[in-house]
């Protein structure tokens, strides 16, 4: 099994905020797959479904950001799930442009305090994560403008994208097809 964690905050106040793409993300793939996140356990909302040949358990902790580990911790000891290869956490990421995503293994916060919490709870780096740019929003907790919206909908089919890829091929072939900067895609193709 595999344990898909989108960070946010509970509460209608939060939902369409920058700080909250990884719970619209884990939204997005459960309504793809016909599931609902609703099931309370170990501090988290939960929902199973499968992606591919793989069970897989999407959550959203229920803890505010700067707790998430502690829902983290207890999900993968509940199911006794290793980090460094269940564990795919999804979150915004101020660093990259809104619209962008990047997949790493491992690596810091970067100052992020639900992954700083994830990390802490963990004891270690060691874990898939999907990163969700959204520069130069500033005002985290401030709801998406109209204008913003749109991208936002397409980062969200990327994401759900990127985890089918993650789980059914690896995450190497992830990284190949989704870090690519948004330039590259639209570059003419070299002939020489």
């Amino acid at each position: 099994m595999k344990l898909i964690v989108g960070l946010g905050n509970p509460g209608i106040e939060y939902q369409f905020t920058p700080h909250n793409l990884g719970f619209l993300s884990i939204d997005r793939i459960a309504s793809d797959r016909n599931v609902e996140v609703r099931n309370r356990q170990c501090r988290a909302l939960t929902g199973r479904t499968q992606v591919g040949e793989e069970p897989v358990l999407l959550a959203k902790p229920e803890t505010f950001m700067n707790l998430s580990g502690l829902a983290v911790r207890e999900l993968l000891d509940q199911y006794q799930l290793r980090p460094e290869s269940d564990l795919i956490v999804i979150y915004d990421e101020l660093d990259l442009p809104l619209g962008t995503i990047r997949i790493r293994q491992r690596g810091s916060s970067a100052g992020h305090n639900g992954m700083e919490s994830i990390i802490g709870a963990l004891g270690t780096q060691e874990f898939l994560r999907i990163r969700l740019g959204i520069a130069p929003e500033k005002k985290i907790l401030k709801p998406f403008s109209k204008r913003q919206l749109k991208v936002v909908d397409e980062v969200l089919d990327t994401a759900a994208e990127a985890v089918q890829v993650i789980l059914t091929e690896g995450p190497g072939a992830a990284m190949n097809r989704f870090n690519r900067k948004k330039e590259d895609d639209d570059a003419e193709p070299d002939t020489t």
